[in-house]
């Protein structure tokens, strides 16, 4: 991602998470830090933004700062491979474990974590601003064996 795709990623975000969305400002901010932030856009032939991701990393935690992909592009592959992006990048900045938050109402992404090797550690509650819990999940990155895409099994849809 660069600064010439947070217009894109803007709209983006805030169709997708109309009561959650980041401020603006905020996707620059997070560019700004280089150092500990790794973010990624997913972009049709066309050059249309169809998904974005983000990664924090202050060793010895990675934390998905940011996935989505826009409903109309869901169930082809791209948050997978956003996903296998950030942990790819996890493990390459030297992160032991990476981390997350996913609504507790959100079966589909929650299978998409587990199919990665994710596993829930934690809840907390009313963590978004609709009062929604949020699910904690980590994976830890000494197993990791790169995307589950490349098996013959893909998580069930919803």
């Amino acid at each position: 991602m660069t600064e010439a795709d947070i217009s894109a990623v803007d709209a983006l975000e805030k169709a997708m998470f109309p009561v959650d969305a980041w401020p603006t400002q905020m996707f620059y901010d997070e560019l700004s830090q280089a150092d500990t932030r790794s973010y990624y856009v997913a972009v049709q032939p066309d050059g249309t933004v169809v998904g974005y991701a983000g990664l924090m990393c202050v060793l010895p935690i990675a934390d998905v700062q940011t996935i989505a992909v826009a409903a109309e592009h869901e169930g082809a592959g791209t948050g997978s491979r956003l996903l296998a992006t950030l942990i790819d990048e996890a493990k390459e900045r030297g992160a032991d474990d990476v981390l997350l938050e996913v609504r507790a109402d959100n079966p589909r992404a929650q299978r998409l974590y587990r199919w990665f090797g994710f596993e829930q550690i934690h809840i907390r509650p009313r963590y978004y601003r609709d009062g929604a819990d949020a699910l904690i999940m980590r994976l830890e990155l000494s197993a990791w064996q790169g995307s589950p895409q490349h098996t013959a099994h893909t998580p069930k849809e919803a």
